[in-house]
């Protein structure tokens, strides 16, 4: 069976224990997919900076910072970057969010990383909700993280 980290001996919830762990540099970089109208996207595209995306961009760097007040098992962190970038495809009516966090220390930015595309999907939904209700965010996981006792884990491009 799976070790979970975040279980004492007798099951309960527990932070874990990262006092003895040698501080590195570690990265992680998450996405989400949101879905919306295709002419939604086009507007999306066509917006001058500081537009919805900009928006959305500050949310999800501002979630990253408070990722231990939001998850409470999560240590907090002092990152070194944080960095948001949207991919547009209007003709599939999808936006893809990537989040990249970095951090010299001793446990993972991961959650971090996974806030951060959460709280900016979550900020196009609600930039967009009046004209697309429907608006979906799907497919929110991790894609790769770097440094620690575990190393280098990259997910399977078939998987993507």
């Amino acid at each position: 069976m799976p070790e979970l980290t975040h279980l004492n001996a007798q099951g309960e919830a527990s932070m874990v224990d990262i006092a003895g762990k040698n501080a590195s540099s570690r990265t992680a970089i998450a996405q989400a997919e949101v879905t919306m109208l295709p002419a939604i996207v086009a507007t999306l595209a066509q917006l001058p900076k500081g537009d919805a995306l900009a928006c959305a961009r500050i949310a999800g760097i501002m979630a990253a910072k408070k990722t231990a007040e939001l998850i409470p098992l999560c240590h907090p962190l002092l990152l070194s970057k944080i960095d948001i970038q949207f991919e547009l495809d209007p003709v599939r009516g999808k936006v893809l969010v990537q989040a990249l966090c970095k951090v010299e220390g001793n446990t993972g930015v991961e959650m971090e990383a996974l806030t951060a595309v959460s709280i900016a999907a979550l900020t196009l939904h609600d930039m967009a909700k009046a004209a697309d209700p429907a608006i979906e965010i799907n497919r929110i996981h991790l894609l790769e993280k770097i440094g620690g006792k575990s190393g280098h884990w990259q997910r399977p491009a078939a998987q993507e």
